[in-house]
């Protein structure tokens, strides 16, 4: 079993039978013997940054996506943003969190660009042992070497980008249909 670490990317398979996770590829922030902590990175909601930040001045128009089914009160982010303190790396310059009050004050004078972050309402979480076992169910696929163009790929293309980038047997899967059932 390929090692799970912070950075990993999950790419769920297309016969999960999971709608919260159907067709998603998840970026694992954490991974320790507490757990797992993971964003989901393709899946949109229809809401700004301008509709959870109160704050006006803040350049807040840009899109905030569904990070996974727990706690859609908590707002997460990921970003390339080197001189965010306090953010923990996750691999080729892509950061998650970090100083709050600074990125406010980035976004406030026109610092950061939206294609170099993306916020997120919720997370996915996983217990002790629970995404390892899942993993070993083959629910998910697992690649450590995706995280370099996550800000580059399109997100309503981007499970099935990575896996035709994969190859082989992943390169088939990526054009597996939602339902075989109606072909």
């Amino acid at each position: 079993m390929k090692k799970i670490k912070s950075g990993t990317i999950l790419i769920s398979e297309p016969f999960m039978g999971d709608p919260n996770f159907e067709r998603t590829v998840v970026l694992i922030c954490r991974h320790d013997e507490e757990g797992s902590f993971g964003l989901v990175l393709n899946r949109k909601s229809n809401l700004k940054l301008s509709d959870v930040l109160d704050i006006e001045q803040y350049n807040t128009d840009m899109a905030l996506n569904i990070g996974g089914p727990m706690q859609y009160n908590t707002l997460h982010y990921i970003h390339q943003l080197e001189e965010l303190e306090e953010a923990i790396s996750l691999g080729n310059s892509v950061y998650w969190g970090g100083d709050y009050e600074k990125l406010k004050h980035l976004l406030a004078v026109g610092s950061v660009a939206a294609d170099d972050i993306r916020f997120f309402l919720g997370y996915s979480g996983w217990s002790p042992g629970q995404l390892e076992e899942e993993i070993e169910n083959n629910v998910w696929i697992v690649n450590n070497k995706a995280t370099d163009n996550l800000f580059n790929l399109d997100q309503d293309t981007l499970w099935r980008e990575i896996l035709k980038q994969m190859g082989g047997k992943y390169k088939v899967l990526a054009n597996y249909p939602i339902d075989p059932s109606l072909n």
